[in-house]
């Protein structure tokens, strides 16, 4: 038991007073507040001289495509993902742009969430309300969020099409309302599967559960769209040939293009926290969505071999999806994330850096942004920025690209994606150890 007690603690006037007394002592309180009446607080705490640092030119700098936009949804990862894809693609076809259909595969994501989460609330039917685990799994509901484990499930399961085949829908680009209906739902079913369980009416769970599904599938379609089961693919090469390839399945262009690859991808992650030690590969109990797929592994490794395997695969020509923090120190109209572009020790007296141990453990930080590295700078073999495919449109940064210094690497970077021939022969062990099971609500599932 803590030795404070909460009732011993209030705000008492003279306290407050004595806080007033102080604030208005300091002269610098009236400039501050003059400037933030009519000024975004990040621009007048902005560091200018941090620009020379921060140029958009790199040693190591990948050719890749203009970037795409998500826009009012969540789904970062898998236009990261498909952005990966779609660069193999390209140079298969020979092609200067190509994207991949988004909508599709955030389609089968959703209706494979929701049949995953009902499974878990039937799972845990046994459960009061109030169970942490069930509380954890209602209250994070279905998102727009995901793991690249969990994108490497949907993508072979049900393929990829152009996105041609499965445009975007003013739905599937803004996600809010869709989402509410279905979390809404949800938590219905789990509420009517507690009642139906005590009363051991098992087969009405079943039932209810086909039930939610079917409406579930007639929601996703009237907003995302049918997905096709067909398509043509058409294309002008960079030769100005014209092609055609008529009738072709999801799974087919999937097949044809990336297969057995996808598996050769490993999720790695830097979590330097007490409990999650460096060369061993851990899980996060209940995140995922196809319940037949592999589970979400992370094989967690110290920043300096991480860095190391991504510069290994940039310099061999292939992006790295990544995962990352991006809500500290970020110039979103510029482009730019940079730890010490912003100075709010001087003005506001506050040290926002924190060492990333706490900064997990405590919720200050979590990687909630996946995007795309194509591009590092090295200055004697040591990086000292990254470039950034994002998928925040191309109105921003240098047309959709942002420049990522490495010290906010060092700090807001938490997961990359690397081909396993990259890794060594002790870390390719490490893969073959079963997982160590995290909890549901741990800081490495937040992405998802």
């Amino acid at each position: 038991m803590s030795e404070f007690k909460m009732e011993n603690e209030y705000l008492s006037l003279k306290n407050l007073n004595n806080i007033k007394e102080k604030y208005n002592l300091d002269e610098k309180n009236v400039i501050i507040r003059h400037a933030l009446n009519k000024t975004a607080l990040s621009n007048i705490i902005y560091v200018q001289e941090s620009e020379k640092d921060i140029d958009n030119k790199f040693s190591i700098d990948l050719k890749t495509m203009k970037v795409c936009n998500q826009k009012e949804s969540g789904r970062c990862w898998i236009f990261a993902g498909l952005n990966i894809l779609r660069e193999i693609i390209a140079k298969e076809l020979n092609v200067e742009f190509f994207e991949l259909s988004q909508n599709y595969v955030a389609f089968f994501d959703k209706l494979e969430k929701i049949n995953y989460t009902l499974s878990v609330i039937m799972e845990l039917a046994d459960k009061p309300h109030d169970d942490r685990v069930l509380m954890h799994i209602l209250k994070s509901g279905i998102g727009d969020g995901g793991q690249w484990d969990m994108f490497a499930n949907l993508v072979k399961k049900y393929g990829i099409v152009p996105k041609s085949a499965m445009v975007e829908t003013f739905q599937s680009s803004s996600t809010r309302e869709s989402d509410m209906l279905i979390n809404t739902t949800i938590r219905q079913f789990a509420a009517k599967v507690s009642k139906l369980y005590e009363e051991n009416k098992l087969d009405e769970i079943k039932k209810e559960k086909e039930r939610i599904l079917q409406l579930s599938y007639n929601l996703l379609s009237n907003c995302f769209g049918v997905p096709p089961e067909k398509f043509d693919l058409e294309y002008v090469d960079k030769d100005d040939n014209y092609h055609l390839e008529r009738n072709l399945t999801p799974i087919e262009f999937f097949s044809k293009f990336i297969g057995s690859k996808i598996d050769e991808y490993q999720s790695v992650t830097n979590a330097p926290t007490k409990d999650k030690m460096f060369n061993k590969t851990f899980t996060v109990k209940y995140l995922g969505n196809v319940i037949e797929g592999k589970k979400v592994i992370h094989l967690n490794l110290e920043m300096k071999r991480l860095k190391e395997l991504i510069i290994s695969q940039l310099k061999n020509g292939e992006p790295v999806w990544f995962g990352s923090d991006v809500a500290f120190y970020r110039d979103r109209q510029r482009g730019i994330w940079d730890d010490n572009a912003f100075d709010y020790l001087s003005t506001f007296n506050l040290d926002l850096k924190t060492n990333k141990s706490d900064m997990l453990d405590y919720f200050i930080s979590a990687m909630g942004h996946a995007m795309v590295i194509t591009g590092v700078n090295l200055v004697d073999g040591k990086p000292t920025k990254w470039k950034i495919e994002n998928s925040w449109g191309a109105d921003n940064g240098f047309d959709g690209y942002y420049i990522m210094s490495d010290s906010f690497f060092d700090s807001f970077v938490y997961q990359a994606v690397i081909l396993k021939k990259y890794l060594n022969e002790k870390e390719l062990e490490v893969l073959k150890e079963k997982p160590i099971e995290l909890d549901p609500w741990d800081p490495m599932g937040t992405l998802a």
